[in-house]
């Protein structure tokens, strides 16, 4: 059966999707998930590493999806201006903005180097304001867009040898709800997605069993979902958990 909303979303100009972290895990799975789903979506793939970027763009490109990358540290100011330069010169206007790159360090509160922690926030955090800040005018202008923001379980709860990661998630948690108050008014739609434990490379060699993990395609999916919705409802915010719970 054919997704009416499918449909009315492909009929014009097919929606622009910024993804950053879409080298791998969650980012890479979003990436498919929306080239298989809406057809002809143009992808603007960013992450550090290219040759990654240049293997999901390919699986993608399958599906009918344009997809074009762009190498970047979305921690670092300079190299965000130049990514929000680049974009909008090569593909136009970002219809919709998923901040997903981060990355994950644990240690004693004590033990924790200053150099560490100041690396997990950038990259989880300050990345999420950058590339924010980049495109959000466009889309105030044009009164229209979807900005999704990665945060995690860590950013709603605490837990052991997590200081850097969580005070960087609870801090993408307020950045997102901030962001809503502001632009609630201004036809913006702002989604802060929780997810526990997901799989991706960084789990291949924890000992978990793979069956105790979230598929990272469900996740994926879960930022379809939200954004398939009419415009006039908003998903705040979304927990997604696995089945058997916490690990």
């Amino acid at each position: 059966m054919s997704n009416p909303r499918r449909s009315a979303k492909s009929a014009g100009k097919s929606p622009l999707v910024l993804i950053t972290g879409a080298s791998q895990g969650i980012g890479a799975a979003i990436a498919n998930v929306f080239a298989q789903e809406i057809r002809g979506v143009r992808l603007a793939l960013v992450a550090r590493s290219e040759r990654n970027l240049r293997t999901v763009a390919k699986a993608c490109a399958k599906y009918g999806a344009k997809a074009e990358i762009f190498a970047c540290d979305v921690s670092d100011e300079a190299e965000v201006a130049a990514l929000g330069a680049a974009v909008t010169k090569r593909l136009g206007a970002v219809d919709v903005l998923i901040n997903n790159a981060g990355t994950f360090a644990g240690a004693p509160f004590a033990e924790f180097a200053v150099a560490d922690f100041d690396r997990i926030v950038a990259a989880n955090l300050r990345s999420a304001f950058l590339v924010t800040r980049a495109f959000l005018p466009a889309m105030l202008k044009r009164r229209r867009g979807d900005i999704f923001f990665m945060s995690s379980i860590a950013g709603l709860g605490a837990y052991p040898n997590g200081a850097a990661y969580c005070a960087a998630k609870f801090g993408v948690t307020g950045l997102a709800k901030v962001l809503r108050a502001e632009t609630k008014q201004a036809g913006l739609r702002v989604c802060c997605v929780h997810p526990g434990a997901t799989w991706s490379p960084s789990w291949s060699k924890s000992g978990v069993k793979r069956e105790r993990i979230m598929p990272a395609e469900d996740v994926a999916r879960a930022f379809l979902d939200v954004y398939r919705l009419g415009r006039r409802t908003v998903v705040e915010e979304i927990v997604l958990r696995p089945q058997l719970g916490d690990i």
